[in-house]
């Protein structure tokens, strides 16, 4: 199994990967097409093996096959990628191309609908949510508020007439009594008239 992968990796997507970079830099119409069909009829392979190694991979030789359909899709001697798009995938596509167009577009409308309908939902959710969140939150918002004391919320502010470094804050529930700290005796004369 391993070494399949590793053959695949090389042989069936790199080496073909390296080949149409140099197409498209060669501006090659015939290389184009030639590694287009290639790349088709990789991708129709590559769907086709999600399914068949479920149910064939007990078979013997079953990878050693798959290394040997590759080599053969990419061979320029047998032009295996080209013969199958010629044969069978271009004639199929071209019969069933507007059912194609037509199942995707549906497709596409309908994810597209699908993804309005649960974005609005989330958002819903999330509002809703959010409001449930404030509205429990808002209790223990208050009494958070309510644990500070007038000298903490001046030196939040950066009241510079604080007695307690900013450094220092009370932390107590709000069930407890604070005492409030005595003004410093330079402070109780220059402010005797204030409220």
């Amino acid at each position: 199994y391993c070494l399949f992968v590793f053959s695949r990796l090389i042989f069936g997507t790199l080496y073909p990967a390296y080949y149409s970079y140099k197409a498209v830099k060669s501006k090659d119409i015939k290389e184009y097409v030639k590694w287009m069909m290639y790349w088709i009829i990789f991708a129709l392979f590559t769907t086709a093996e999600t399914f068949t190694d479920i149910f064939l991979c007990w078979f013997p030789f079953y990878y050693e096959l798959k290394i040997a359909f590759v080599a053969w899709l990419l061979s320029p001697y047998t032009k295996g990628s080209s013969l199958l798009y010629r044969k069978f995938v271009h004639p199929t596509l071209s019969s069933k191309e507007k059912e194609i167009d037509d199942c995707l577009i549906q497709a596409k409308d309908r994810s597209y609908d699908a993804l309005v309908h649960f974005g609005k939902r989330g958002l819903n959710v999330a509002a809703t949510a959010a409001v449930m969140a404030a509205s429990k939150g808002q209790g223990a918002l208050s009494e958070r508020l309510r644990s500070f004391s007038m000298q903490d919320l001046s030196t939040i502010r950066g009241d510079s007439s604080s007695t307690v470094p900013p450094s220092v804050t009370v932390r107590t529930s709000s069930k407890q009594s604070h005492p409030k700290p005595s003004r410093s005796a330079s402070e109780g004369t220059g402010s005797s008239g204030k409220c």
